[in-house]
């Protein structure tokens, strides 16, 4: 490992020479990532990048509040018109509202026909781009037979416990496993419906264009195809996924995408319409012409990455068993840098990473998912400043 961190850092400083397209198996070196903590808190004998104009001693990011705490197994996050924040829990399928300013928790309702259990239930959630006018929310869910993914209106005049209206169901039949379930939902800048999904445990799924398991999909607000896919008719954007769970996109409209690895490599893609990322034929890069490689990879101990979302020039990547958040600076479709990492232990498991409008980011704690390690107050959602470097 510290060999294979001493390539990527020369890599970065000096450039790997390499053209665009599909990796080299010495790029596999100079995409991966390399940890660059404070100087307070690096081990002895371990590299960094020096950055002379952005001292270590002044981090790019750092906790600027805490909004509110006491959550359970929080999953997705959006935000409201007047900057209040919903947020959905998995196990319990409750939809909360929380006050921007106090912190105050409000619950909306619980969106039916959920099924908890594993790594499914509520999760992911999404605002209709017009929601100024139609105040719809969209979720991705987990029933007794499938994923799905569903909309509602959401009256916030109404009694607390019944502001939720009626469910419409837009899509069935995403697989669903006890296991890798996907689940994250977002709008893109053309005002279509991006998800996430998993293979459910079944990897031969991911590489099956008639499933849709393993893939991005690309939908209508309705629900349908969007227009334009890569297949016709069908809602698959990019395949060959194992667990997508962060989607976000940079100033330039480029789809950004984080991916669970199996044993050895998480990813952050770069995806393209009808892409093919590989899974589970190779996990990291591979360097093979017919699979699209990652932009980073992490090994799964430093990542196991969910939400993610563009501020400052980089990708800001949450990582689950990595307990940390990931910094990935970005020069157009490739790292700018080394990816630098914060906050390794410091509030376990992060789940969601959200930027807000005021440039600041918000971030979703999961300890209380049942894999991680509550401590008082856990979860929480935090505000973090953040600047470029």
């Amino acid at each position: 490992m510290r060999r294979r961190s001493l390539v990527a850092l020369l890599t970065v400083l000096f450039g790997s020479g390499a053209a665009g397209g599909c990796s080299s198996v010495a790029s596999r070196a100079a995409n991966s990532t390399v940890p660059t903590p404070g100087a307070s808190e690096v081990p002895s004998g371990t590299p960094t990048l020096a950055s002379p104009a952005s001292p270590a001693s002044t981090p790019p990011v750092a906790v600027r509040a805490t909004v509110t705490d006491g959550l359970a197994s929080p999953w997705g996050l959006v935000v409201l018109p007047d900057g209040d924040f919903l947020v959905s829990e998995r196990d319990t399928a409750k939809i909360l509202r929380i006050a921007a300013k106090g912190g105050g928790k409000t619950e909306t309702g619980t969106v039916p026909g959920v099924v908890p259990g594993g790594e499914g239930g509520l999760l992911g959630l999404a605002l209709s781009p017009g929601y100024a006018t139609d105040h719809l929310v969209y979720a991705y869910v987990s029933t007794a037979e499938d994923n799905r993914i569903v909309r509602f209106p959401y009256d916030p005049t109404r009694p607390a416990g019944q502001q939720l209206g009626d469910v419409s169901v837009l899509l069935t039949g995403i697989p669903r496993g006890h296991r890798h379930n996907g689940g994250r939902i977002a709008f893109g800048p053309d005002g279509l419906l991006y998800a996430g999904t998993g293979d459910s445990s079944n990897s031969a799924l991911s590489q099956d264009k008639g499933s849709l398991g393993g893939k991005i999909l690309r939908l209508a607000p309705d629900g349908t195809p969007a227009p334009g896919n890569p297949f016709p008719g069908s809602p698959v954007y990019s395949y060959g996924h194992r667990n997508v769970q962060g989607l976000t996109w940079d100033p330039q409209g480029r789809l950004w995408a984080s991916e669970f690895g199996q044993d050895n490599w998480d990813e952050l893609n770069l995806i393209r319409a009808g892409g093919n990322y590989g899974w589970p034929v190779v996990e990291g890069v591979g360097g093979r012409p017919e699979f699209t490689d990652p932009v980073a990879e992490w090994r799964t101990s430093e990542a196991s990455p969910s939400g993610i979302a563009y501020a400052q020039g980089a990708v800001w990547m949450a990582a689950l068993r990595g307990t940390r958040l990931w910094r990935v600076p970005l020069d157009g479709e490739h790292l700018a840098s080394a990816p630098q990492e914060f906050f390794d232990g410091a509030y376990g498991r992060l789940r969601t990473v959200v930027a807000d409008r005021d440039g600041t980011l918000l971030v979703l704690t999961d300890n209380t998912d049942g894999s991680g390690e509550p401590k008082p107050g856990d979860d929480r959602l935090l505000r973090l400043a953040i600047s470029r470097r």
